[in-house]
């Protein structure tokens, strides 16, 4: 069966994870969610299917570990062939992901309704993206506290710091469209005015 590109780099986030220490599905969950969740997940339901598959092609290797009071669990560690899968993909250059936006896609079309419309999608937009920045800020503050020696630091402020820089360019933007879009509504008024006045009649702003 061919692999869909995101199955793909599900397959690889997940060698890459086990290179960090053997885990069991459970614990690759747990560290995905603590550390790649702000800009790469995986569910439950695709862990525990390519762990199996990395164990069935070699890629990794599988342990059960006795619990006391629990039930057995497997833990996976990364072979050499899988290290040397992960180390090609690595390697190789990544993939431009189209961009799919919601938001973008009601601003390109406000033209449709009320410039107000526009103005409050700016808003709650900015609003998380402030939200994130501060999110951003305490787990730097926390990573560096918790791993000052630790190798894997270094990467993981490089990926945190692009979460920091996106999110002060977003805000940037915001402030920008906040601007124009003040102008374009400014310019709105000012031609219903002349139409309502031509017009001779008495006329409300919304």
């Amino acid at each position: 069966m061919t692999r869909t590109p995101r199955a793909n780099t599900s397959r690889h986030a997940i060698l890459g994870v086990l290179s960090l220490c053997p885990m069991s599905g459970y614990d690759v969950k747990k560290l995905i969610e603590r550390s790649i969740a702000h800009f790469w997940n995986e569910s439950y339901g695709q862990i525990y299917p390519i762990l199996n598959r990395l164990a069935a092609e070699g890629f990794a290797e599988r342990r059960r570990e006795k619990q006391r009071g629990k039930p057995d669990r497997h833990v996976y560690s990364l072979t050499a062939k899988g290290r040397q899968e992960l180390e090609r993909w690595l390697a190789t250059p990544a993939r431009q992901e189209p961009v799919r936006s919601e938001l973008l896609l009601k601003i390109f079309l406000g033209s449709a309704g009320p410039v107000a419309d526009s103005v409050t999608q700016i808003e709650h937009f900015q609003t998380r993206q402030r939200e994130a920045l501060a999110t951003y800020e305490d787990i730097e503050r926390r990573l560096r506290k918790e791993m000052a020696d630790h190798p894997q630091l270094p990467f993981s402020l490089l990926t945190l710091h692009y979460g920091q820089h996106r999110c002060r360019a977003m805000l940037q933007w915001c402030d920008e469209s906040r601007r124009a879009l003040a102008r374009l509504g400014a310019r709105r008024d000012r031609r219903r005015g002349a139409a309502v006045k031509r017009g001779g009649r008495t006329w409300t702003p919304r």
